[in-house]
């Protein structure tokens, strides 16, 4: 229903995070079970960029095939309230509530999983608890809708705020390295540099 990128990370010890659990479909939700069991993965967390509708649909799955709570920042759990609302606004019934959320991230904190290590950095401005997961190791970032290839997420939602998206963009994002690869909630991946030059919303 709506395309939505989800990350499964996994190293070699074979513990894992699962970022952005927007699987709506019954067919969807069994592919990501599928791909979890098939990888004999010990998924350790469940990572939420944000809290809007479409990237938490399968948090309640996740929490019942797996025993994860979803892991996002509090500034964003207004949201969960809202969900059977926004939902009709789109045309179709919430078949169950939201999971709520089982553990506050914020800005700095570190998500441990095998030998690998994910930083949150607060992006407010798509929403007010937007976080981006960034893995210096692997110069890689996984940035919900914050920042797309081209583009920066939308701010007439509830909490969104152009000005201070923009703003966090620059004063969090571009002090990366140009060769950080940014993998975004939805569409192709882009990097920090390629953005910074070309993206119209920074010129």
């Amino acid at each position: 229903m709506f395309p939505v990128n989800c990350y499964v990370l996994a190293d070699e010890t074979k513990e894992a995070v699962v970022i952005d659990a927007g699987c709506f479909t019954e067919e969807e939700k069994q592919t990501l079970k599928s791909f979890i069991i098939g990888q004999q993965l010990n998924v350790k967390h469940l990572l939420c960029t944000h809290l809007h509708l479409d990237h938490i649909f399968g948090n309640s799955f996740m929490l019942k095939e797996f025993g994860l709570k979803a892991e996002a920042n509090q500034a964003d759990e207004f949201l969960l309230e809202h969900a059977a609302q926004q939902s009709r606004l789109f045309g179709f019934e919430l078949e169950e509530k939201p999971a709520p959320v089982g553990r506050h991230i914020c800005d700095g904190d570190i998500i441990e999983f095998g030998n690998t290590t994910l930083e949150a950095i607060h992006v407010p401005g798509h929403s007010p608890g937007s976080l981006v997961y960034y893995c210096k190791a692997e110069k890689c970032m996984f940035s919900g809708d914050v920042l797309f290839q081209g583009s920066i997420g939308r701010a007439d939602l509830a909490g969104g705020n152009f000005d201070e998206l923009h703003e966090s963009i620059c004063s969090r994002l571009f002090i990366l390295p140009d060769e950080t690869i940014v993998y975004p909630g939805h569409g192709a991946p882009t990097t920090i540099g390629t953005e910074k030059r070309e993206n119209p919303f920074f010129r």
